[in-house]
């Protein structure tokens, strides 16, 4: 146990260096109310103990690096948005792996949605330097026929190549329920959820993968700015995520 006199400059101390010092609470047995108690680290954890979820986040593991409770905000998104009108989009594929756990979702809950992907899949564009810190050709290591042959479900998963905005042509009409939006960069997020949000169906919802991470800086500076003056405001999350409702019209 740190002694009292300790506490509070090692506390100081570690919240420099981004830590938390927490006291650890002991399970207790004797309260058997409390479901899932051993989901609570110490915070509850659905992302390790949901069977269910965790059948699909093994779909997605081997070709993503999105992380197991980032993929779990996926796997509630799109329960969330099973009734909202509209089909989900992923702007920023990869390799393919969420792309393939939320393809395996939507194939298993009988909806008639479709999968949209945008990619280059070839590389990151050209970035800006004011705003990013990845550079062209990052993540070149995919593409679009491995994703293919690894997403499946080609029934209702359409692929879109190339450039963002180039790749939204002939799709003004389009209607959204849910979109994940992973493109590490300043001008491919801005123009991704300036084409997105006004198609976005009220009740759905946008999912910025990496609002929150230190090497992206430009994901973030693109949401709060597409965000300053509209109704809705990023949810930031523990997680680096950021989700935006859209709860108007």
């Amino acid at each position: 146990m740190v002694p009292r006199m300790l506490a509070t400059p090692a506390k100081f101390l570690l919240r420099r260096l981004g830590l938390e010092l927490r006291r650890l609470q002991h399970e207790d047995l004797s309260v058997p109310s409390i479901p899932d108690g051993h989901l609570y680290r110490p915070h509850y954890c659905p992302w390790l103990g949901d069977s269910e979820f965790e059948r699909y986040y093994q779909i997605a593991a081997p070709r993503t690096l999105v992380s197991r409770h980032r993929c779990h905000v996926l796997y509630t998104m799109l329960q969330q948005c099973l009734d909202v009108p509209g089909d989900i989009w992923e702007c920023g594929v990869y390799k393919g792996g969420t792309a393939a756990m939320m393809a395996s979702f939507l194939a298993a809950s009988g909806t008639d949605k479709k999968l949209l992907l945008f990619d280059t899949f070839g590389g990151m564009p050209p970035t800006d330097p004011l705003h990013d810190l990845h550079q062209e050709g990052d993540f070149a290591d995919t593409s679009i026929s491995e994703v293919k042959e690894y997403v499946g479900n080609a029934e209702f998963c359409g692929y879109h190549q190339g450039f963002i905005p180039e790749t939204f042509v002939g799709l003004a009409a389009a209607q959204i329920a849910a979109a994940h939006i992973d493109l590490d960069i300043y001008r491919s997020v801005l123009h991704c959820i300036e084409f997105i949000w006004p198609r976005l169906s009220v009740g759905g919802m946008v999912v910025f993968d990496d609002y929150g991470f230190r090497t992206c800086p430009g994901a973030r500076a693109a949401v709060d700015e597409f965000f300053k003056d509209k109704s809705a405001y990023p949810l930031c999350l523990s997680t680096g995520q950021a989700l935006v409702f859209k709860s108007v019209a």
